[in-house]
C-alpha cells in the first residue's frame, strides 16, 4: 500500500503525453477580446497527383462510440463539448442555442487552445448563425458528429438570412477539423424553379432564389480547414472572403454533378491561400478565384465532375477586378465542363497575371484550357470597350483527353484588351473519342509555346499589340 500514490500520477502522465502533441499541431497565439454577437488514346505519362487521400468519402474512418471521450477527458477545463450547454443531436431537436453558447464560452477562455467539441455518433440542426471573434485564444471547432442545416426553404426560419448558414466572423487564429460530416441538405434548394436546370433547354422560371452558402468565412485571418467532409450545399460548400493566411487540407466536398452553384470553395479579396490534398466533385467549379485574391497555391487536387478550376468570373457590372501570383499543381481534373479557366465580363477593368497551370491531367475535359473573355449568362450581353486586362500566363505540362464537343484549347481575348505573355510548354491533349484532333481556337491572343503541343498550336500572336504598348490599360 505504501506505493498506491504512484499509480494515479503514472496515469496521469500517460494521458498528458497524449494530448501535447494535439497541441503542437495548433500554433495559435492568445487574440484580442471577444466581441459578444450572433447573427485513351495513347499519350506520353500524364502527371499525376502526389499524395491522394487514401480514402473515399464515404468510407472515411470514423471514431468510436466513445472515443471522443477517451481522448478529450484528461484536459476538460479548455474542451467545450456542445453536448454539456444542452445539445441534444437527435437530428431533430434545433440545437443553435447550444451551439452558441458553447462557441462564446469557448472564445471567451483564456486558454492557449479552446476546443469546441462536435462529438461522434450525433447529428446536429443548426439554423443561420454567425459565430463572431475576436476571440481570447486560439479555437478548435472539432466537429467529429454530423451537422445540418434546416432541411430545405420551407423549413428556414423567415427571419433568418437564406443568403448563408454558418459564418465565421472577425476572427484570428481557428481551424476547422475532423472526422465527422458537414451535410448542407441542399437537395429542396436546387428544385427552386428560378435555378437553371429547372426551366426549358436550361432556362430559368420567376421566383425567389437566395440559397445558402454553408460555410463562410468574413474579414478572419490564420484559418485551417482539414480532414471533414461536406457535402450537398445549397449554394457554395465554402467561401472566404477578406479573409488572409487561409490553410485547406484534406477535405472532401460532393454534390451531384447538376446540382446548381455549388462551387466547391470560393474566395474573394482573400491573399496568402493554401489548398491542398483533396477531393472536389460538384455541379460547379471545383475552386472559383475571385476579385481581389493573390498569392494562391493550389496543389494536388481531384476535382470533378464539376466545371473545373476557374479564375474569376471578373468584372461583371462594369467593376474592376485585380487577381496576381496564382498556381494550380500537380493536380487531375476529370469528366468536367471546363479545365483551367479564366473567365471575364466585357466592360469590366483591372487584371489577372502571374498565373501557373502546371502538372495536371485531363480525363474528358470539355474545355481543358480556356480564357473566355466574353463570359455571358444570357443572349443579350454586347460587346464593350474596356476589359479586364489578361497577361503572363503559364500553362506548363498539361496532358490528357478531352471531350470532342469543344477544342482542347480556347483563347477568347477582347476585342478591345487583347491577352498577352500566353506561354505554353509540354501540352498534349487527345480526344476521348476517334481520332480527329480538334484545332486550338485564338482570339486576340498574344503568346508563344516554348515547345511542340499536341494539338500543334498556330493560332496565337506574337510580339505585343499596339494597344498594350500605348498604355492605355489597368494593370492594378
Amino acid at each position: 500500500m505504501r506505493h498506491s500514490h504512484i499509480f494515479p500520477l503514472a496515469f496521469s502522465l500517460y494521458f498528458l503525453t497524449l494530448f501535447l502533441p494535439t497541441l503542437a499541431r495548433h500554433n495559435f497565439h492568445p487574440k484580442h477580446k471577444h466581441s459578444h454577437s450572433h447573427l485513351s488514346p495513347e499519350i506520353s505519362p500524364s502527371p499525376t497527383p502526389l499524395h491522394a487521400p487514401s480514402y473515399a468519402p464515404d468510407d472515411a474512418p470514423s471514431l468510436s462510440p466513445n472515443a471522443n471521450d477517451d481522448y478529450y477527458n484528461h484536459n476538460a477545463s479548455n474542451l467545450f463539448d456542445v453536448r454539456k450547454f444542452g445539445a441534444i443531436g437527435d437530428g431533430i431537436t434545433d440545437d443553435t442555442e447550444s451551439f452558441k453558447m458553447a462557441w462564446d464560452t469557448a472564445c471567451q477562455s483564456e486558454s492557449a487552445l479552446n476546443i469546441v467539441l462536435v462529438p461522434h455518433g450525433f447529428s446536429f440542426i443548426i439554423q443561420s448563425t454567425i459565430f463572431t471573434g475576436p476571440c481570447q485564444g486560439g479555437l478548435v471547432l472539432q466537429v467529429d458528429g454530423t451537422l445540418m442545416p434546416p432541411d430545405g426553404p420551407d423549413s428556414w426560419p423567415k427571419n433568418n438570412s437564406r443568403r448563408q448558414w454558418l459564418v465565421f466572423y472577425r476572427i484570428n487564429g481557428m481551424s476547422l477539423e475532423g472526422r465527422g460530416l458537414i451535410d448542407g441538405r441542399g437537395e429542396k434548394w436546387w428544385d427552386l424553379p428560378c435555378k437553371p436546370h429547372k426551366g426549358p433547354h436550361g432556362t430559368t422560371s420567376p421566383g425567389p432564389c437566395d440559397s445558402p452558402v454553408a460555410i463562410r468565412f468574413f474579414m478572419s485571418s490564420n484559418l485551417s480547414v482539414q480532414g471533414l467532409r461536406i457535402k450537398n450545399s445549397p449554394q457554395f460548400h465554402f467561401r472566404f472572403d477578406g479573409c488572409q493566411s487561409v490553410h485547406v487540407e484534406s477535405i472532401y466536398i460532393t454534390a451531384p454533378a447538376l446540382s446548381p452553384n455549388t462551387d466547391g470553395i470560393h474566395i474573394e479579396n482573400t491573399n496568402d491561400v493554401k489548398i491542398f490534398n483533396s477531393v472536389i466533385s460538384n455541379g460547379d467549379d471545383c475552386v472559383s478565384i475571385g476579385a481581389g485574391c493573390h498569392d494562391v497555391d493550389i496543389r494536388n487536387i481531384t476535382c470533378g465532375p464539376g466545371h473545373g478550376i476557374s479564375i474569376g468570373s471578373l468584372g461583371n457590372h462594369n467593376s474592376r477586378a485585380c487577381v496576381s501570383n496564382i498556381t494550380v499543381r500537380d493536380s487531375s481534373i476529370k469528366v468536367s465542363d471546363n479545365g483551367v479557366r479564366i473567365k471575364t465580363w466585357q466592360g469590366g477593368s483591372g487584371s489577372v497575371s502571374g498565373v501557373t497551370f502546371s502538372n495536371i491531367h485531363m480525363d474528358s475535359v470539355r474545355n481543358p484550357i480556356i480564357i473566355d473573355q466574353f463570359y455571358c449568362l444570357s443572349k443579350d450581353c454586347t460587346n464593350k470597350t474596356s476589359a479586364v486586362f489578361v497577361s503572363d500566363i503559364v500553362y506548363k505540362n498539361i496532358k490528357g483527353t478531352y471531350d470532342i464537343r469543344h477544342p482542347p484549347m480556347h483563347f477568347a481575348c477582347s476585342d478591345s484588351v487583347p491577352c498577352t505573355n500566353l506561354t505554353l510548354s509540354e501540352i498534349e491533349l487527345l480526344p476521348a473519342q476517334g481520332d480527329i484532333v480538334l484545332d486550338p481556337f485564338c482570339w486576340n491572343a498574344y503568346g508563344n509555346s516554348e515547345t511542340l503541343t499536341i494539338p500543334p498550336v498556330s493560332c496565337l500572336l506574337e510580339g505585343i499589340p499596339q494597344s498594350i504598348s500605348g498604355n492605355d490599360i489597368d494593370h492594378c
